[in-house]
């Protein structure tokens, strides 16, 4: 095996999702309910109650090397020894190599964390969170749908970057991307200018749908 004793690694099991990107500080109900997994979490249960979580590629096949790890903030056990999860995402770490395979995938993974600012991400980050009010502004227009953000909106830059990212729907690779930056204001920026494309979209379609319902 090789020596990693220059930086801080543990042992952790790893639950693969398909299309699935977990990031810090935000939630991630699951139903386990393959024997391998249900083996896993009542194992996790036992200890720390952390596993983590890995974005799998269903059209490459392959498993991202960069996850977030999740804790287990209650639980729920059904029928068939089936359990129903509630989780809560923590650290993000990178997978240094693999230890097992069965049962379960068990890594041996180094924590990893964004470079601290060199200036103030305020500006950046309020630039964000008004593009994005303007999308959901125009949502509610297009769709005649009650769509609000929540009240406890993230304000420290980086939360809100990860908050951004996981509510990227249709978009894991772009999530995958997002995940493994570890620079806020690249994440930050790289989520303006998806957030700005999509109000483009949106505000154009608003017009057409004004214009054809001036129309009727």
């Amino acid at each position: 095996m090789t020596s990693y004793s220059k930086i801080a690694v543990r042992e952790l099991p790893l639950f693969p999702l398909s299309e699935v990107v977990l990031f810090p500080t935000r939630p991630l109900p699951l139903h386990i309910f393959e024997l391998r997994y249900r083996m896993m979490m009542n194992t996790i249960l036992e200890s720390d109650r952390r596993f983590g979580v890995l974005m799998v590629d269903p059209v490459k096949g392959t498993i991202a090397n960069v996850g977030c790890c999740a804790e287990i903030i209650h639980y729920q056990r059904l029928t068939d020894d089936r359990m129903k999860m509630w989780t809560l995402g923590q650290q993000r770490f990178r997978v240094l190599e693999y230890i097992r395979e069965k049962p379960y995938r068990v890594a041996l993974v180094e924590w990893i964390e964004d470079q601290p600012p060199t200036k103030d991400l305020r500006p950046l980050a309020t630039t964000v969170e008004q593009i994005l009010r303007d999308v959901v502004r125009l949502s509610v227009k297009l769709t005649e749908q009650n769509i609000e953000l929540p009240e406890d909106l993230p304000d420290l830059p980086l939360e809100l970057s990860y908050w951004v990212a996981s509510n990227l729907y249709g978009v894991a690779a772009e999530q995958q991307a997002l995940l493994e930056m570890q620079d806020t204001v690249t994440r930050l920026e790289r989520e303006a200018e998806i957030l700005t494309s999509t109000r483009n979209n949106l505000a154009a379609r608003t017009v057409l749908k004004d214009t054809f319902n001036q129309k009727l």
